[in-house]
């Protein structure tokens, strides 16, 4: 698909995409969902006040998703794979803000010391290394400095061709939010509705001390998916104090 036909691929959004110019291509392949129902009161703690909490049937969710980043460059220029590829895990939860539904990261990790420095500051992401090795079957991720560690051992299944609601809610988000000391920054993505496959975990080995209220446990949901490419815009900053109170 090239990117013309994916910029006029808009159907299964819920708004149409930006007018501006985009910023950013880059590619989210190999990825592994996995999906927390958690509490409202525990989830609250790491929200900024700025951004409302996004609830699927009364229950916020917190997701760990383990991929390979590739291809990521500017607009006008190529990608240079020393940089641009790498793995990455985040732990997600779902927020919303000005009538549109997101991502929040409670963190960000990446498998390349440099190509994190340079995502930090080009985005403000909350980017930082962890040791990560993948193989067909395996994800493990190591980081010393946060005690956090990563270990799924899985086997792809069969393709999933009727999405739930809740499948759907869970994956085909188009805004990104994050905040910093003074503002919010959003930013906006486009890629097609994510192919998701069933996935049977072998081993799952999930430790992050901080989230240890949110992360426990099996997984209430998980998917693979072979992965999507993605178009993204360029960062927009809200002033906290433009925000209301929630």
């Amino acid at each position: 698909m090239t990117i013309r036909e994916l910029l006029n691929t808009t159907k299964h959004r819920p708004w149409e995409v930006p007018n501006e110019k985009w910023k950013f291509y880059q590619e989210w392949n190999n990825a592994i969902f996995l999906h927390w129902e958690v509490e409202l009161s525990e989830i609250k703690k790491f929200i900024p006040k700025e951004l409302e909490i996004d609830l699927f049937e009364g229950k916020p969710w917190v997701s760990v998703v383990a991929f390979t980043m590739e291809k990521i460059r500017p607009k006008n220029l190529p990608a240079f794979p020393l940089i641009s590829n790498f793995d990455e895990i985040n732990v997600r939860t779902y927020v919303k803000s000005n009538n549109k539904t997101g991502v929040y990261f409670l963190s960000i990790e990446g498998g390349k010391n440099l190509s994190c420095k340079v995502a930090k500051g080009m985005s403000e992401l909350p980017y930082r290394f962890s040791n990560i090795k993948r193989t067909e079957n395996q994800y493990v991720s190591n980081n010393l400095q946060f005690k956090d560690k990563l270990n799924i051992q899985f086997e792809i299944g069969k393709e999933i061709t009727e999405k739930t609601e809740l499948e759907k809610w869970l994956t085909e988000k188009y805004v990104l939010f994050q905040d910093t000391v003074k503002s919010i920054n959003t930013f906006e993505i486009h890629h097609i509705e994510w192919p998701l496959n069933e996935i049977s975990l072998k081993n799952l080995e999930v430790n992050y001390p901080r989230f240890n209220k949110l992360i426990k446990n099996k997984p209430n949901l998980m998917h693979y998916s072979k992965g999507v490419k993605v178009i993204a815009w360029g960062k927009n900053k809200i002033e906290k104090t433009s925000y209301k109170d929630f």
